[in-house]
């Protein structure tokens, strides 16, 4: 995994709007929902496409709340993947949101 130049990370972070920049090695998104048991459900999706493809984010759940902050460490910082599992967190979050 090769980090991401400044640029680069620019560049991905205007495709996703709702994602910002923590500092020089993280991401990180809230996530609201109508109630908590759906908000569970997001993070046991994201629990499991994370575990199959190694590469785990922070989670937070405060209630109706969920926080996720992403990085690579080996890396030291972002990656390719760190916004290929944003986008996909963002999938499970439309999924979630329509019902």
């Amino acid at each position: 995994m090769e980090r991401l130049t400044e640029e680069e990370i620019r560049n991905k972070l205007a495709e996703y709007k709702d994602w910002e920049r923590l500092d020089e090695r993280w991401i990180v998104r809230k996530y609201r929902f109508r109630d908590y048991l759906t908000g569970i459900s997001f993070v046991q999706k994201i629990a499991e496409e994370s575990e199959r493809r190694q590469h785990h984010p922070f989670i937070s759940i405060d209630y109706k709340l969920v926080t996720v902050r992403i990085t690579s460490w080996r890396a030291k910082g972002l990656t390719n993947l760190d916004f290929t599992m944003a986008g996909i967190y963002e999938q499970f979050y439309e999924q979630l949101s329509s019902k």
